[in-house]
């Protein structure tokens, strides 16, 4: 059974959400979706500076048996990414919690009230 944490918000698309104290929030793949995937071996990360909106493609995932995009969560501008996460892919298999992808500024904070709380992510990972 996949880890779902309860202090985080969570996508249908199984993205995860923190929102941070600086009102940025940092943004992974969910350990239900990289226990899917298998062994992650390329992590394509966005730009920073680049404005995505909600549920629009915003990385790439592979593993030895599919590649998965990721999508952006909430509308927001990319501020930072984990080049770690690029460079070791693994690292989100190992760990996909602390092998976050990328942080964002959001348009609007509160759309992240709209996203999944743990129970709720854990019925849809456990219904996929």
């Amino acid at each position: 059974m996949s880890n779902v944490l309860a202090n985080l918000k969570y996508a249908a698309s199984h993205e995860w959400m923190l929102l941070n104290a600086d009102g940025s929030v940092t943004v992974g793949i969910t350990d239900h979706a990289q226990e899917a995937l298998g062994d992650l071996v390329f992590v394509e990360l966005p730009e920073v500076g680049a404005h995505f909106e909600a549920e629009k493609e915003i990385a790439v995932v592979e593993s030895v048996k599919a590649a998965a995009d990721v999508y952006a969560p909430i509308s927001g501008t990319v501020t930072e990414v984990n080049q770690a996460a690029a460079d070791a892919p693994e690292s989100v298999n190992q760990d996909a919690y602390s092998a976050w992808l990328f942080k964002m500024t959001p348009d609007n904070v509160a759309d992240l009230d709209k996203m999944l709380d743990a129970t709720a992510y854990q019925a849809v990972a456990d219904a996929a």
